[in-house]
């Protein structure tokens, strides 16, 4: 059953179909209900026409040897107000529903067929007061059943009341046949029996067809899909239907996760291969001096490798940095003073001046990453400036702002961008061992954005660069230094 409807086809038909159903059901029983009460109504109109017509000449004083009770084969009863039948249909043979099942008239009280004026009353049993001659309006619908020259039928029957001279209040009781209303019944039930099934089908199939070609796209960017992932290029692309709906909105956005995951192992792929080359440059020197050291002792340059171990150290931890990075890791959310930061990250440096908020200026992240990030910008800032760094930490509304500022040449607006990719360097004629690994400025702004801030570069002041960190300031700890 499971794999049976474990395609959307085959769910939306099944659920297109039960719901056409569900309505189809309701619709036919309110058809019913409402075919059967018209019926009914009917009926009981024409069972009160009868009875008020027998009801009128009996009100005029006619005896009941000259009533015509034979009206179109329908049964009729007249009972007096002892409840006793005083007339009725010729051909009745048996009846129910009307509360009196003699079909036989008993013999009048007096000749002539009247009653005694001893009889009168001045109220019918409904309590209606009427006046002689006069035929009640409030008429008794009842169901029941008679047979008339053999044939049986159902019937609605109408007790109409009327008041004589002679022979007091008199109930007339006159039925019409229910038959038509069964035949009515039975007959667009046959239908509803016979048409719905077929109407379903039709619904179903129809479904079927317009889920099949809705979907159709869907299929394709599946297939395509399939053959990406078995082929593993990610250049190719779904194809996206010119049908403007949601489907055409999935096929773009999956042919934007594309681009964006083809970017991203490009990205992976020339990180990787970067990084390798830097790493062999390190390794391949201080291979070669262990090698020349075992052969010859005396000749060992134990600085060389001491500095070379430092850089491959440095290297091996901001790849692992960027990797995490890379990884989505969330900085902490700690309270972190960048002002203080700032003085311990310029600790020690020659011709670092710090500068700005003298009380603590508070952030949220990780204090070992926004160290990295100040650390990684007062190394290229010394790199660059002839004599003089200034690092400023001061307040801008709502965000913290460390700037640090140096008296070189400054970046080209050309390259303020690209110098914040991986292994880039401007100065392609420095030595590796003089300008980094390239690595330092792009962890820098990988961890200010983690952090919610921008790490942007201008010119400065003296003419050097500018890098301005800017991070959202920690309310909590800015209220309470407050």
């Amino acid at each position: 059953m499971s794999r049976l409807f474990g395609s959307v086809r085959a769910r939306a038909t099944l659920a297109a179909t039960l719901v056409v159903a569900v309505a189809l059901v309701a619709a036919g029983a309110a058809v019913l209900l409402s075919l059967r009460s018209n019926l009914l109504g009917e009926a009981g109109t024409q069972a009160e026409r009868s009875a008020r017509e027998v009801a009128t000449v009996l009100a005029v004083g006619t005896p009941y040897a000259d009533l015509s009770l034979d009206v179109d084969d329908r049964p009729v009863q007249v009972v007096d107000d002892d409840g006793v039948l005083v007339a009725a249909s010729e051909d009745l043979e048996r009846i129910s529903g009307t509360g009196v099942d003699a079909v036989k008239p008993q013999p009048a009280a007096s000749p002539g067929g009247e009653h005694d004026d001893d009889a009168d009353d001045d109220d019918d049993d409904s309590g209606e007061s009427l006046e002689p001659g006069e035929i009640g309006g409030r008429i008794t619908v009842s169901d029941g059943s008679a047979t008339i020259d053999g044939d049986t039928e159902d019937y609605r029957f109408a007790a109409v009341p009327v008041k004589t001279d002679d022979r007091g209040t008199l109930t007339v009781y006159a039925g019409a046949p229910l038959s038509a209303e069964h035949g009515a019944v039975n007959t667009a039930l046959t239908v509803m029996l016979i048409g719905f099934p077929l109407l379903l089908a039709v619904v179903a199939w129809v479904t079927w067809l317009v889920t099949r070609r809705a979907l159709r796209p869907v299929e394709g960017i599946r297939r395509e899909m399939a053959a990406i992932t078995a082929s593993e290029d990610l250049a190719r692309r779904v194809p996206v239907p010119d049908t403007h709906d949601e489907v055409a909105r999935l096929a773009t956005t999956t042919n934007e996760t594309l681009a964006a995951l083809e970017s991203s192992v490009e990205r992976q792929r020339g990180f990787v291969a970067d990084a390798s080359h830097e790493l062999r440059s390190p390794i391949a020197s201080l291979r070669t001096q262990l090698e020349v050291a075992a052969a010859h002792p005396e000749l060992l340059d134990l600085d060389g490798a001491v500095a070379d171990t430092v850089r491959l150290q440095r290297l091996a931890a901001d790849l692992l940095l960027l990797a995490r990075l890379d990884a989505g890791e969330r900085p902490a959310e700690a309270r972190v003073d960048l002002a203080a930061l700032a003085r311990e990250a310029a600790e020690g440096r020659t011709g670092v001046r710090v500068r700005g908020a003298e009380g603590p200026v508070s952030v949220a992240g990780s204090r070992g990453q926004l160290g990295r990030v100040l650390a990684n910008l007062l190394d290229n800032a010394q790199r660059h400036a002839r004599s003089a760094v200034e690092v400023t930490v001061r307040r801008d509304g709502d965000a913290v702002v460390a700037a640090v500022a140096d008296d070189g040449d400054g970046v080209p607006a050309a390259d303020r961008e690209r110098i914040f990719e991986r292994f880039v360097r401007l100065d392609a004629a420095r030595s590796r061992d003089d300008g980094g690994a390239g690595l330092g400025l792009a962890i820098a702004r990988d961890v200010a954005v983690r952090h919610g801030g921008t790490l942007t570069v201008h010119d400065a002041p003296a003419g050097g660069a500018l890098f301005e960190l800017r991070l959202p300031g920690d309310r909590a700890g800015t209220a309470r230094d407050m």
